[in-house]
């Protein structure tokens, strides 16, 4: 007991000596300067504004004391003398010591940023005081946070060791341990839903065949208290007014390592609605369509689901009338003849106007092009939906990982507030490059740079230029979505091709091709677009060193020179939530290629392609898309060229198969001669493919923005309805000859484009068909 009591006796007395003056204030005094020794961060300033004395005051005994107690209330210093020289005020302080950093290790549950950030509420932070007891208290925070997910076998060690300039660096290392997996939950007090069922709704879970992914067996407070706010709506949900959780208690094994979780609820009677009112002050708003948009109704049991989605849709029909600060809501009054009346409580406030739309993280894209996407205008009042709409179209324009929006009110001002959009750009551009050799081939260059938002314009811009002994290849396209003021948008490209399709797993023929067009697009509504356009094409034909009956056909008939003015159409809707990656929406395309008479040959292609996201539940998203075509001649013997087939297999069709070689095959002029007993893929008019993909976050990658895994499900093949009577693999059109696969593919949005890598496995094939596992591409997402 004695040497605890000596050292707070020391402690006291230290105190009491540093509070008390020395002899020499013994005497009043006006103090005719102040003078500060022993600063070494502090400034002196901070010293005077903490010091409730100036010069020309007077001073004694008393007033001595109070100036002592205030600079040690500023808890800078540890130490505080004052002394005088004639009538100078010297004031001698020590400071305490600052912290100059914070070293966490071992921590992966918990990211440092939340570690540092729960440390900074306790005042344990870069730049603040060092304080013995706050770093205790950092201590008790740190292990309130792990037993808070679980992880009651945590320790934690904090030291402070000093540095030169008082300061002091704190280290602090964790040894996380394990979480405590969950053996028992149980919930008593229930008699109308059984245990299975109520357990069902919880995020937690007792140990399952996929616990070790899930992770939904290891115990956390949070998940708890979300298991309970469940619990309690599903109760309410289902007609149970007064339902409630009157306890919950967790007990943990002494080794800390399991958890048994007992839930106390009491259920109360089911109700039904007897009435509905809506009161308050709702502005200018009529009244019947506000109360059109009630879910809740007389009779029905009640729900809180209900109610809440009720408040939601009238501050929603609110807000689109300006009242953006507007609130309603549902209360429930509980009768006692087993019925609730809901009483739905709307406070307006002020018609709200947008005083300035603001922009922030377009470091690149240009602000008009995102002030050209906005349905809200400055000045007019803050619609909740025309905001809304505005970043939807904001996020489709693909340029953005991330856009959000805020509505802060202008200060002093209470009907005025500015809506403040913030993107995270992403990369808007690809560029793609070949350098090869190859026996007989020679040397092979190529380079691609394709930008959709190029110099932060909006605008999209195409340069392709290809050398090879098989194919020289240069083409330009340019497109201005916003040609004009009020949405039209203008594109042209020119190009020269000199190809030889045997390099694309086609048969053998190679084209001599330059031409170029112009096309214009019109909205014809928010999500909907149409457009023409017209093209000229000079395309010269030769057979290859494997002369193809079917071509040789066409070039007899039609001959080897074809001159084609194309008028084309497109009819477009989309309602994707994004550019990219997309999680919901649908899109589609209607598209026409009209070979115009006059032309060599009379054609026409009609196309359609369609994609929808449905979300499933969390992050998992199902796609479903298809592509279909169809093509053939009109005035006379008029029919597709077949340098204008199309193709099937590979990525955007039948994944699991080479590229291009789904369908039918040519006949070889000499039999034998041929890289293929069966003949060369020839394509064909009629093109049918589609697939399903389910969407899935992938784990262990920090910023899931730009990375889109799938498990895929493809089917397709290509068709020809008009089969020249010698070939000898060319069917007409069956579906029993379609194809499918399934796979999984990754997409990465990389500073060079999408790279996309699949692996699949083809469900059927016939021995002709050539099958590739393993496929990879630049340029494109899935």
């Amino acid at each position: 007991m004695t040497s605890r009591l000596i050292p707070a006796l020391l402690m006291c007395v230290s105190a009491w000596l540093s509070l008390t003056p020395s002899l020499s204030f013994a005497d009043s005094f006006v103090v005719s300067d102040i003078r500060v020794r022993g600063l070494q961060r502090v400034s002196a300033g901070t010293v005077f504004n903490n010091l409730p004395l100036n010069v020309g005051e007077q001073v004694d005994e008393d007033r001595i004391r109070q100036l002592i107690r205030a600079l040690y209330k500023s808890e800078f210093f540890e130490d505080v003398q004052m002394s005088r020289e004639g009538n100078i005020l010297i004031i001698t302080l020590a400071e305490r010591a600052a912290v100059d950093k914070i070293e966490i290790k071992g921590n992966k549950a918990i990211q440092t940023d939340k570690l540092l950030e729960g440390l900074k509420k306790q005042g344990m932070a870069v730049g603040e005081i060092f304080k013995r007891a706050t770093l205790e208290r950092m201590q008790s925070e740190l292990q309130r946070q792990y037993i808070a997910q679980g992880k009651y076998g945590a320790k934690i060690t904090a030291e402070a060791a000093t540095l030169p300039r008082n300061r002091v660096s704190v280290k602090v290392d964790i040894v996380e341990g394990k979480n405590a997996e969950i053996r028992h939950i149980n919930v008593v007090g229930n008699t109308v839903f059984s245990d299975a069922e109520l357990l069902e709704q919880f995020e937690l879970k007792l140990p399952d065949l996929f616990s070790f992914y899930s992770g939904n067996d290891k115990y956390s407070r949070e998940k708890l208290q979300g298991d309970i706010d469940k619990l309690q709506s599903y109760y309410q949900d289902r007609g149970y007014v007064n339902f409630k959780v009157e306890s919950t208690q967790v007990s943990v094994t002494p080794d800390k390592r399991e958890v048994y979780i007992t839930i106390n609820v009491r259920e109360g009677k089911k109700y039904k609605v007897r009435r509905v009112d809506l009161v308050g002050d709702i502005g200018d708003v009529s009244l019947p369509p506000l109360k059109a948009l009630m879910l809740v109704q007389p009779g029905q049991e009640f729900s809180r689901a209900l109610v809440t989605t009720t408040e939601e849709t009238l501050q929603n029909a609110l807000g689109n009338a300006g009242y953006t600060f507007a609130n309603a809501s549902g209360v429930p009054e509980v009768n006692d003849d087993g019925t609730v009346d809901v009483k739905f409580i709307v406070e307006t406030g002020k018609r709200a106007y947008v005083r300035r739309l603001t922009f922030h993280g377009n470091t690149t894209t240009q602000d008009e092009v995102l002030r050209r996407e906005m349905r809200q205008i400055e000045g007019g009042w803050a619609s909740t939906s025309q905001i809304d709409l505005s970043k939807v179209r904001l996020e489709r324009l693909g340029y953005f990982k991330e856009v959000t929006v805020e509505t802060p009110k202008v200060p002093g001002s209470d009907d005025l507030v500015d809506v403040e959009f913030t993107v995270e750009e992403q990369p808007s551009a690809s560029i793609s490059a070949t350098l090869g050799y190859a026996q007989g081939s020679g040397l092979l260059l190529g380079a691609n740079y394709q930008d959709n938002n190029v110099f932060g314009s909006g605008n999209n811009l195409q340069i392709g230029i290809s050398w090879s002994q098989f194919q020289k290849a240069v083409n330009f396209n340019y497109f201005d979505p916003y040609f004009t003021i009020d949405g039209i948008s203008r594109g042209y490209n020119v190009f020269y091709r000199r190809s030889d399709y045997r390099q694309q797993n086609i048969a053998s023929f190679s084209t001599d091709a330059y031409g170029g067009g112009v096309n214009f697009a019109f909205p014809i509504g928010e999500t909907e677009r149409i457009a023409f356009g017209f093209a000229a094409e000079s395309t010269k034909i030769s057979a290859g060193s494997f002369p193809a009956r079917e071509i040789l056909d066409y070039i007899d008939r039609e001959g080897d020179q074809a001159y084609t003015f194309k008028l084309t159409g497109s009819w477009s809707s989309s309602t994707l939530n994004r550019g990219l990656f997309a999680t919901a929406g649908v899109s589609q395309q209607l598209g026409l290629e009209l070979a115009l008479p006059g032309s060599t040959v009379a054609y026409y292609k009609l196309t359609y392609s369609a994609q929808m996201f449905i979300p499933v539940v969390d992050d998992w998203t199902l796609r479903l898309h298809t592509d279909f075509g169809y093509g053939g001649g009109y005035l006379g013997n008029g029919e597709l060229p077949f340098y204008d087939h199309f193709f099937a297999g590979g990525f955007g069709s039948v994944r699991g198969f080479k590229s291009n070689t789904l369908g039918p095959r040519t006949t070889p002029i000499i039999p034998g001669f041929s890289r293929s007993r069966s003949g060369d893929p020839f394509g064909g008019n009629l093109l049918l493919v589609g697939g399903a993909e389910l969407l899935f976050p992938l784990p262990f990658v920090k910023d899931r923005r730009a990375v889109r895994p799938a498990f895929f499900y493809d089917f397709g093949n290509v068709f020809n309805t008009k089969c020249p009577k010698f070939s000898a693999h060319c069917d007409d059109v069956n579906f029993n000859q379609l194809r499918y696969s399934i796979g999984v593919g990754v997409t990465w949005l990389s500073g060079l484009g999408p790279l996309t890598f699949s692996i699949s496995k083809p469900l059927n094939f016939n021995k002709f068909d050539n099958a590739e596992a393993f496929q990879f591409e630049l340029g494109q997402s899935f």
